[in-house]
């Protein structure tokens, strides 16, 4: 069965892409645990982490280093968080986010009703710090 994560790859669904290869992708969570909260997704439909292909998941982590250093740098953080949760979504997803302390981690904290134009905002700055990395 396919995954909303499959669907927003297909865009069947609309996502706020901020990274796009043959392999991974990434795009802005929809309940963010703060503002800049990437998901680096493969492309491949994978349910865990653990059942990826090393290789594979060695380039999403490789992208979620990627995203992480942009996120640090367009919201000034002091730290990059990236978690792996795997319950929300059956398909593989790495959490990227600017963090300022372990607070930051807690998915009860998640904003599940950010403002559009935010969100908008968000990808944009992460965009520009990618093209200035």
């Amino acid at each position: 069965m396919s995954s909303v994560f499959s669907k927003i790859l297909a865009g069947e669904l609309p996502g706020r892409f901020v990274w796009q290869d043959d392999d991974v992708a990434a795009f802005l969570s929809i309940a963010p645990l703060r503002p800049g909260h990437t998901l680096v997704v493969p492309r491949a439909e994978i349910d865990q982490w653990t059942d990826a292909e090393p290789e594979l998941f060695g380039k999403c982590t490789a992208v979620a280093h990627t995203i992480g250093r942009a996120v640090r740098r367009a919201w000034d953080a002091p730290r990059a968080g990236l978690l792996i949760a795997g319950f929300e979504v059956p398909h593989v997803h790495l959490h990227v986010f600017p963090a300022w302390g372990m607070d930051d981690f807690d998915f009860a904290r998640a904003d599940q009703h950010p403002d559009p134009a935010a969100l908008d905002e968000a990808a944009e700055k992460i965009r520009a710090a990618l093209r200035e990395l």
